[in-house]
This record gives structure tokens, C-alpha cells and sequence, in this order.
């Protein structure tokens, strides 16, 4: 291995840790919050990109989608409005979910007759947003009592079923998006793809937003307070429902707006979202669940990682990087001496 080759695997390395950092952040937030360990986040980052080719023209999308409303604005409407019969005994809550329900329905149908590219990006973020606490209001909310088991495993069948949903909405097919930015700039040796720097600016505007949201915003630090223990936030009059409201909206944010400037390096499809998360996963259990930091340092080891398995051994590569988990879980079961469910 010489210096050539280090230097590719290190730029592929940083361009992997920093999608792999976004949704550790994204996690380890909800998790934090709601104790809930959110497997479809994979699925919303692709489903972004995906609701995009429906707003793009023909001749640039490949395919004629152009016209069609996509299945995620459905998907988002139905669960707005089952959100609106849970919470009948609210009239306000209900009337805004219901107007809420038919404004997503009105973008998705603007953005299919034909829009300028940006204003399409910025539809498909506003179509998939929804769906993020709508999740959590008809899924997890009426469950609020559960164990971290009982979340992880209704996560994970909301996981399939977003899955099944999005080979339904948008076949098995990868598509080709155009990027914001076109064109290489060259670091040295190893030319890096101009899109990819507007990926790694989101990612420290992200952290920056969130250092900021926790340390200077009220909702911030009611966030935090229900993230340090949930029943005394309760005392103090923080609703841990809107918590979970905000933290699972935050995430869906990142995410969404994470595989929108990501789609124009991978030709999203509606597979990938599961082993984007999956490394995600693995990245915040390497911070623990619990810091943003530590957080952020997995995910970058997750990605070297990740790009030195695949030069070593490529078919392997997957389950190399999965097999990260080993060491850590088996030192906090060791460091853990009693079995908790609060700790």
C-alpha cells in the first residue's frame, strides 16, 4: 500500500464518516430523547432523493415520473390524518393536521407539474418531513411506557415496512440525480468531488446547529432535561410527547436534507438506506448512544474503517465493519454489573 493509495482511501474515508456522522447525530438525539432506536432513518435519507425524481424532468430524471404525485406524499398525508383521528378530542390539533395533511399533498402536486430544481429540493425535504414524527406520534408515543427492547423491535418492523413501501413507490430501479455542484477539485493527488464538499458543510453546520439549539434555545435545554430523566422534565411542566415531536422532527430534517445533497455520489435506490443506517447505528453505539462528539469520532472510524476492509478484503467489507460492535458491547457488558433499564 503506498502513499497514492492511502490518500484515496482517506478521502472516501472522510466522504463515508460524515454520512455515517450525520445519522449517529440523528440517533443518538432520538435516542437521548425517546429511547428509541430509530432503524428507518436510512429509509427517510433515501426517500428525499427519491421524491426528487418525481419533480425533475423527464429527459433529466431518465424516466417518465414527471406528472406523478410520489408515493411518499401519500404515505405522509395518511399518516398525518390517522395522527388527526388519535388525537380527536384536540379540534385545533386536528384541523392543523388535516390542513397540514392536504398542504403536503399540494406541494407534491405543484412539485410533479413542473418546478425550477431548487424549488424542488426543497418540496421533496418538505414531503418526507412529516412522515419523522408522524412515526413517533402513531407508533411509538402510545407505547411510552416500553422498554429500549420493545422501541427496537417496533423500529425495526416500521424499518421493513418503510422498505417494502419504497420498492412499492419507486421500484427497484437506481436513478441518476444532477448534482449542485459539478466538477472535481483536485487535493493533491486525489481529485474530490465538488458535491461532496456541500455534504461536508452541512455536517459541521449541523453540529454547530445542534450545539447551539441545546445550549442557547429553551427547546433545547427542555430537550436536554428530557434526555437526563424524563420524569422530572415532566415535573417541571416539559411535555416529554412534544420532545419526542421536536427530536424525532430535528432528525428527519438532518437526514432528509443528508441524502438530498448525498444522492448526486451514490444514484439513490430504495435499498440503501438500510446499510447507510445500519453504519450509523454502529458509529453512535462506538459514542455509546449518549455523546454528540464520540458520536462524530465513530462515525470517522466507522468510515476509515469501512475503506481499508473493503482494500483488504472487499466481499468482506460489510461484515468487517459490523463486527465493530463486538469489542464495544462486550466491554459495557463487562463495565455494566447489574441489568437497568433506565441506565
Amino acid at each position: 500500500m503506498d502513499w497514492t493509495i492511502v490518500s484515496f482511501l482517506a478521502a472516501d474515508a472522510v466522504q463515508s464518516g460524515t454520512i455515517y456522522a450525520l445519522l449517529a447525530l440523528s440517533l443518538v438525539l432520538v435516542f437521548a430523547v425517546t429511547r428509541v432506536i430509530l432503524v428507518p432513518l436510512g429509509e427517510l435519507l433515501v426517500f428525499a432523493p427519491l421524491t426528487y425524481v418525481f419533480f425533475l424532468p423527464s429527459g433529466v430524471s431518465g424516466l417518465e415520473l414527471h406528472g406523478q404525485i410520489p408515493g411518499t406524499a401519500w404515505l405522509s398525508s395518511f399518516l398525518l390524518l390517522v395522527w388527526a383521528v388519535l388525537d380527536r378530542a384536540n379540534p385545533s390539533r386536528v384541523a392543523r393536521l388535516v390542513v397540514l395533511a392536504l398542504l403536503v399533498l399540494g406541494l407534491a402536486w405543484v412539485g410533479a407539474r413542473g418546478v425550477a430544481p431548487w424549488l424542488g429540493w426543497i418540496l421533496a425535504v418538505l414531503v418526507v418531513l412529516p412522515i419523522g414524527p408522524a412515526s413517533y406520534r402513531l407508533f411509538f408515543q402510545p407505547a411510552q411506557n416500553a422498554s429500549v427492547l420493545t422501541y427496537l423491535i417496533i423500529a425495526v418492523g416500521l424499518h421493513f415496512a418503510y422498505q417494502g413501501l419504497g420498492l412499492v413507490f419507486f421500484g427497484p430501479e437506481q436513478y441518476r440525480l444532477p448534482p449542485i455542484l459539478s466538477g472535481q477539485t483536485n487535493l493533491g493527488m486525489v481529485p474530490i468531488n465538488n458535491q461532496a464538499f456541500l455534504v461536508y458543510g452541512f455536517a459541521l453546520l449541523t453540529m454547530l446547529g445542534l450545539y447551539l439549539f441545546f445550549t442557547r434555545s429553551l427547546y433545547g435545554k427542555a430537550l436536554r432535561a428530557c434526555a437526563v430523566n424524563r420524569y422530572g422534565a415532566r415535573l417541571l411542566g416539559i411535555s416529554p410527547a412534544q420532545a419526542g415531536y421536536v427530536a424525532f422532527g430535528i432528525a428527519t430534517l438532518i437526514v432528509t436534507v443528508s441524502g438530498m445533497l448525498l444522492a448526486p455520489l451514490i444514484s439513490p435506490a430504495y435499498f440503501q438506506g438500510f446499510l447507510f443506517g445500519l453504519k450509523g447505528f454502529v458509529a453512535g453505539i462506538l459514542g455509546g448512544l449518549v455523546s454528540y462528539p464520540l458520536a462524530v469520532l465513530g462515525a470517522l472510524a466507522v468510515g476509515g474503517f469501512e475503506q481499508w476492509a473493503g482494500y483488504v478484503s472487499s466481499p468482506f467489507k460489510d461484515a468487517l465493519v459490523f463486527a465493530l460492535l463486538l469489542p464495544v458491547l462486550l466491554w459495557r457488558s463487562l463495565r455494566s454489573h447489574e441489568i437497568g433499564e433506565e441506565e
